[in-house]
């Protein structure tokens, strides 16, 4: 007999261990079966989480027991019992998602079974500073808390998307550095310190984690998803997983370099991609031909899409060499990391789709190797503006399921 196999005769210790974290991480993995196709049987939860069907029965059984899951309904067999169905019993648990920008902030309370129940809005007219944008986010977490008292108590936690890199140091302290933004290091906790678990992650890598989990990136072993907005960033999805880097930085695409010496960048570089494809560069670029208009959002970028349709020439030049530099930039991307699906989404980027898909497509295979470029599909966001506090209602979620 191995020493392993003696030591664990003769304690016990070790088996008890291993079949405690076995059955903690099986439990975890049917709970996010379940949410994710909101809809399940315990045959179908046995193979597609590869479980005995004696296995998967205790666990719906246990996460039944701790009113997570629950079955609703039933559905015929084949000659046989009907078959009960499994779904998230919605009501147990909340969770809350913010899409914080230098504008003000969107935050969503979500059920168990990710649908929205409520949301809240602050800012939005001009750039803030960390400290407005703190208190806004207060203001619209404490109007959801009034309306929703009753459930409060089984909120799950806070997620916050941030403009900026935000990295966890050795003490779990979590820190924003939105260098774009001309902010200094900002503690998360400055921006959000309510009593409850808080986490935080890139905006751009939480509009990806959604489309990952109920999007159009869902399913996908390898995809880029690219938010335009105001910034520019993008999540890299590998083997079914976000890249995160090894300080959390990865997918900081806006500000790789397009143009050595170009177009100044917010960040203080020159010839960054948002300095070419962000907002505020698209619509100071068709300013600068003598073209006037109003705001810098939703509607100035549309009448600058609506202009070049209509064939006028500066407005047609501006938004070519828009689309020129996204393929160019998501070409790169494609060569270096071989997607097989590329989703668009942020506001800039759902207007971009909704009337140049083939353009923007036709440029990112010109830009890059005909194998690679030959091997996607490009795709638009799924889940529209609500992507970014979508994803990140999801990190109190998958803070919960990790711990089951």
């Amino acid at each position: 007999m191995s020493d392993l196999a003696a030591g664990r005769h003769s304690t016990g210790l070790p088996e008890v261990s291993t079949v405690t974290t076995l059955r903690q991480r099986n439990s975890a993995l049917v709970l996010r079966h379940v949410i994710l196709a909101q809809q399940t049987t315990r045959a179908d939860i046995a193979r597609d989480c590869g479980l005995s069907t004696a296995s998967a029965a205790n666990l719906v059984a246990d996460l039944i027991a701790d009113g997570l899951v629950e079955e609703r309904g039933s559905v015929s067999s084949r000659g046989g019992r009907p078959i009960a169905v499994i779904a998230p019993r919605a009501e147990s648990a909340v969770t809350i998602g913010a899409d914080i920008g230098e504008r003000g902030v969107a935050v969503e309370m979500f059920d168990l079974s990710m649908q929205r129940i409520d949301r809240e809005f602050r800012g939005g007219a001009e750039e803030e500073s960390p400290e407005k944008i703190g208190v806004d986010l207060q203001d619209a977490l404490e109007a959801l808390r009034e309306r929703h008292a009753a459930r409060w108590p089984t909120l799950l936690g806070i997620g916050l998307g941030l403009p900026g890199v935000v990295e966890v140091g050795a003490d779990g302290r979590q820190m924003l550095y939105a260098q774009s933004l001309g902010w200094p290091p900002v503690p998360v906790a400055a921006l959000c310190d309510v009593g409850m678990p808080v986490l935080a992650e890139n905006g751009a890598k939480m509009q990806a984690r959604a489309e990952l989990w109920f999007g159009n990136a869902r399913g996908a072993g390898h995809a880029l998803v690219a938010l335009l907005g105001r910034g520019v960033g993008l999540g890299v999805v590998t083997e079914g997983r976000l890249m995160q880097g090894s300080h959390s930085s990865a997918g900081e695409w806006g500000h790789t370099v397009v143009e050595r010496g170009g177009r100044v960048c917010r960040c203080g570089n020159r010839g960054c991609v948002e300095a070419y494809v962000g907002a505020d560069a698209i619509l100071d670029a068709w300013r600068g031909t003598g073209a006037t208009f109003e705001g810098s959002g939703w509607r100035a970028i549309g009448e600058l899409l609506t202009a070049a349709a209509a064939g006028d020439p500066s407005a047609s030049a501006v938004v070519d060499d828009v689309v020129d530099c996204l393929g160019a930039a998501l070409g790169g991307m494609v060569n270096l990391t071989g997607p097989e699906r590329i989703v668009i989404g942020g506001w800039v980027g759902l207007r971009l789709m909704e009337s140049l898909a083939p353009h923007l497509e036709a440029s990112i295979r010109a830009h890059s190797l005909a194998r690679p470029g030959a091997q996607f599909r490009l795709l638009d966001a799924a889940f529209g503006g609500d992507a970014v506090a979508t994803g990140s209602a999801l990190l109190p979620l998958e803070a919960m399921i990790a711990q089951r």
